[in-house]
């Protein structure tokens, strides 16, 4: 079993009331990811940081992620999930 756990942050229900979490984008990031950014030089006018953030964001979608627009969880990513385990399983897959 992998040894890197996501934190996910219980959010407020959505309108339909399923269950909603909450994780820091970089947890959709690599390590090696996040140099290749940086040393791109591709740069936005907040850094690397609106880079990597769309990126994040990008790959999120894939498993039903949204941009989570709220200030008490910046730089969030959104999941709607009855099963965190297996949210938290297929991000880490993605990584792979």
């Amino acid at each position: 079993m992998e040894t890197n756990k996501i934190q996910f942050k219980r959010v407020n229900n959505d309108v339909n009331g399923n269950p909603r979490y909450v994780c820091h984008y970089l947890n959709l990031i690599s390590d090696e990811e996040q140099k290749e950014i940086q040393e791109s030089g591709n740069k936005s006018l907040f850094g690397w940081v609106n880079v990597e953030y769309n990126f994040a964001l990008q790959r999120a979608k894939q498993i039903g992620g949204k941009k989570f627009h709220n200030k008490q969880y910046g730089g969030g990513i959104v999941f709607q999930s009855y099963n965190i385990q297996e949210t938290e399983r297929k991000i880490l897959e993605l990584l792979k």
